[in-house]
């Protein structure tokens, strides 16, 4: 049986492959790609992540600058990988915020979450 996270990954493995592989069959997301796929799989998790007075057109366009490292205008997978994180990061920042912002965590921000050192 798969865990959780092994789903999880494989998911994102063959979204992006669902993806890149339209025409041009190239294995890259160009912008357009990009922003199909998150507004076709990911629209109501962006609106919760995004920043303040931010809407989903600029925060994929963010996403997609900081991603595209070598500055080529499309995202090879690891660049994709890189994209996923920053909105990780962000829905993380995100549940902290506001009354009952630790949702249940009960951890503090020293990184450690509870693990030794």
């Amino acid at each position: 049986m798969k865990t959780d996270l092994e789903l999880a990954l494989e998911c994102a493995v063959n979204v992006y492959h669902r993806y890149a592989m339209r025409r041009p069959m190239d294995d890259y997301l160009s912008r357009s790609e990009f922003s199909k796929l998150l507004r076709d799989t990911a629209e109501p998790f962006l609106r919760r992540t995004a920043p303040p007075n931010t809407n989903i057109d600029q925060y994929i366009t963010q996403l997609f600058s900081k991603a595209d490292a070598n500055r080529d205008g499309r995202l090879k997978f690891t660049e994709f990988l890189s994209t996923l994180s920053l909105v990780a990061i962000d829905a993380h920042n995100r549940s902290h915020e506001g009354p009952g912002g630790d949702h249940g965590h009960d951890h503090g921000h020293d990184h450690s979450h509870g693990h030794s050192r």
